[in-house]
């Protein structure tokens, strides 16, 4: 099945290029309520189930064991820009446990954002694991880790005790069998596998509304959800596309970015999960694609609407500030 062209970039009002891909939207009994593509093909999800990913160091009691603050349960969901804070913050994370910078397994990464790399190309300083963006969520896996007793060396293993109780929870929230024919590395080093869209807009689903889990998974996911929202910087950073939307959106959405185009979000008051991909791993396409099913779903006030605006459908400027073009929605996500 060829995937739909859903976004195109326009130069002076005529397309220039499109992005094909597909998207899942379903409620937390199950039931798709949109399907736009291929929702059954096996995508790798990357980055787009940190929150998922999160639920041991909740269920295990690590988060409480140590006292963390919103702002490093957030982290622990982040793809992060790398800025002090975040570093900050996985640090803070670590010692809390009784460890350090040494123990991370996800390499070091130089900050993407120059803005965040600035002070150590000042300083020239290289940069160490805390400013992978991966730094919080594997902060979170050692905390497990530690908080049960386990060894945290090797915690990037697929036959590591915190590793499988991660894999453990996704399979249980996506209700997909996750296996050795579907699993691939990640950039950071930890199992990756290949999940269809529906399975993965349905974990969210329940996510973000709590049905269908047990207690205590359901009070670990409300958790995790109110402290991206109380600390939505964490879970990106400066001018980046979560953090800017759940500023202004707060509670009303929990969304994340993926590598190669993928998103997932919940939208908790609707108990709606949203699952995405853009074929050729365009985020530009996949941020416009995920706006589009929350304009579409989300009765937005008057200030949501315009606060979100340019972040919907994003101009393209070039050098000079002059109005070049424009990421805008085509072909059946137009009529959404």
């Amino acid at each position: 099945m060829t995937n739909p062209v859903l976004v195109e970039v326009t130069r002076g009002g005529i397309p220039e290029s499109e992005h094909r891909g597909a998207i899942a939207v379903v409620d937390s009994a199950g039931k798709i309520v949109l399907a736009l593509g291929d929702i059954d093909r096996p995508v790798f999800p990357r980055s787009a189930i940190k929150g998922l990913q999160a639920i041991p160091l909740i269920e295990s009691g690590a988060a409480d064991k140590f006292g963390l603050t919103d702002e490093e349960i957030a982290l622990a969901c982040a793809s992060h820009n790398g800025e002090e804070r975040h570093v900050a913050t996985a640090l803070s994370a670590l010692r809390k446990a009784g460890c350090d910078v040494g123990t991370l397994e996800c390499g070091a990464q130089f900050p993407a954002r120059a803005k965040a790399g600035h002070p150590l190309i000042r300083a020239g300083l290289p940069a160490t694991p805390l400013h992978n963006n991966c730094s919080g969520k594997h902060s979170g896996f050692i905390c497990t880790a530690c908080a049960t007793g386990a060894d945290p060396h090797g915690y990037v293993k697929p036959d590591h005790p915190t590793m499988r109780n991660v894999t453990s929870a996704v399979a249980e929230m996506t209700g997909f069998a996750l296996g050795e024919a579907t699993c691939g590395t990640d950039g950071c080093s930890i199992p990756t596998f290949a999940i269809p869209l529906k399975a993965m807009a349905f974990a969210f689903a329940k996510f973000g509304s709590g049905q269908g889990l047990p207690p205590e998974r359901a009070r670990a996911v409300k958790r995790i959800r109110q402290a991206v929202a109380n600390a939505p910087f964490f879970v990106a950073g400066t001018d980046r596309y979560d953090t800017k939307v759940m500023e202004i959106l707060k509670e009303r959405a929990f969304t994340k970015t993926g590598a190669e185009g993928v998103y997932c979000a919940a939208l908790p008051e609707l108990g709606l999960g949203i699952a995405l991909k853009c074929d050729d791993g365009g985020t530009r396409a996949a941020e416009v694609m995920l706006g589009a099913m929350l304009s579409h779903f989300l009765t937005l006030s008057d200030s949501e609407h315009e606060a979100l605006q340019p972040l919907l459908e994003p101009a393209l400027k070039n050098w000079n500030g002059i109005h070049v073009g424009d990421v805008r929605r085509a072909g059946a996500l137009s009529a959404i």
